[in-house]
């Protein structure tokens, strides 16, 4: 049963208005530490100028905004309810006979949409612009690019040459990731001014310390016939960690997009965990913000006159941080396959839903 349509409009405004002032002011003070920490990691580098700082700071700004969503709904979940108890309006609201669960409904609802729309949106413009933001980042700071690039054809490799006279580009139909061994390779070679030198057909290529490895292999030549050889060897910088370091960060694929990037990633023979995980921690973050407006309203509901207001809301506050802390912890042991990526992603989000129903049951009913 809902409350009245008056008392849950004026409760979504308020929790809106909390959310929107609480969203701002977090965005407001994360986005500066970060701009201040990309001008200091831009100080004595001549081409990071401020112009290109500044455009770095934007583009992280909505992952930023993404990342801050959780923190936002509680402490506006927070200060809602914690404004109407002092000024006893849910002392009128419960004496009209709306109980707890009716005028929570509005704000629960509300999260839920907002966990909806930082999925579904938010999230797609976060990983676009977190993308080129890495890319900018590559150029400018650490003086790298990407290296690998996964596709549905299967994958790409790029390397410079030891000796820094071209580049090779390396395609491969599968891969079998512990040992590093590709399969039905392609290789495109050039030279330091980008002109096609020739390409190398091979059954198999194994990275070994400082060299790939090919197996039945075909070299052909421009004007040349193609030449086979049972074995070539073509000399590299690369190694399985920095191959690795390479692929495309969960954050940087969108929510729509993961799926699809998840079963590329299977058919080419590398792992999707950490995919699979963001995927559906993305999945499990509506039910994870209404999960905070119950727990923002159970250290919010009391009556100030029992006193320790300050004292039910900062243990709120610490609340959201330990959850955050377990959120990271939990993931972490999914990322390593310690406990399954399903568990991983979801335990967050029903543990904070569990913990807020508990909490609200006590104080309501017990």
């Amino acid at each position: 049963m809902f409350s009245s349509p008056t008392i849950s409009g004026y409760i979504l405004r308020q929790f809106l208005l909390w959310f929107l002032v609480m969203f701002a002011t977090i965005i407001a003070v994360i986005g500066l530490i970060d701009a201040i920490e990309l001008l200091r990691r831009g100080s004595g580098r001549p081409d990071a100028t401020a112009s290109v700082i500044t455009g770095m700071a934007l583009l992280r700004t909505p992952f930023l905004a993404q990342e801050a969503v959780p923190f936002a709904v509680m402490f506006g979940g927070i200060f809602t309810f914690l404004k109407m108890t002092r000024h006893h309006e849910l002392v009128v609201v419960r004496a009209a006979g709306v109980s707890v669960w009716q005028f929570l409904t509005p704000a629960v609802a509300a999260a839920i949409v907002i966990g909806i729309f930082n999925v579904t949106v938010l999230n797609p413009v976060s990983a676009v612009m977190l993308s080129q933001f890495e890319e900018l980042e590559g150029r400018y700071f650490t003086g790298q690019s990407s290296l690998l690039a996964v596709s549905s054809q299967g994958i790409w490799l790029r390397q410079v040459a030891p000796d820094g006279e071209g580049q090779t580009v390396i395609h491969a139909a599968r891969v079998q990731p512990d040992e590093l061994l590709l399969e039905n390779v392609i290789v495109f070679e050039f030279s330091k001014d980008d002109e096609f030198i020739g390409r190398v057909d091979a059954q198999s290529a194994r990275l070994l310390d400082g060299r790939w490895e090919l197996s039945q292999v075909w070299l052909t030549r421009p004007t040349r016939a193609g030449v086979f050889v049972e074995q070539h060897e073509l000399a590299t910088d690369l190694t399985v960690d920095k191959i690795q370091e390479n692929f495309a960060s969960p954050e940087t694929i969108a929510f729509w997009n993961l799926p699809h990037f998840i079963r590329v990633l299977k058919e080419t023979g590398f792992s999707p965990v950490a995919h699979r995980l963001q995927f559906h921690a993305l999945l499990a973050e509506p039910i994870l913000l209404a999960a905070m407006v119950l727990i923002a309203a159970a250290f919010s509901l009391r009556q100030t006159r029992r006193g320790g207001t300050l004292l039910l809301v900062g243990a709120g506050v610490l609340t959201s941080f330990f959850l955050f802390l377990l959120t990271n912890v939990v993931q972490a042991l999914g990322l390593g396959a310690s406990v399954p990526v399903i568990l991983a992603a979801w335990t967050p989000a029903g543990f904070c839903l569990m913990a807020g129903l508990t909490m609200l049951l006590h104080l309501e009913d017990g």
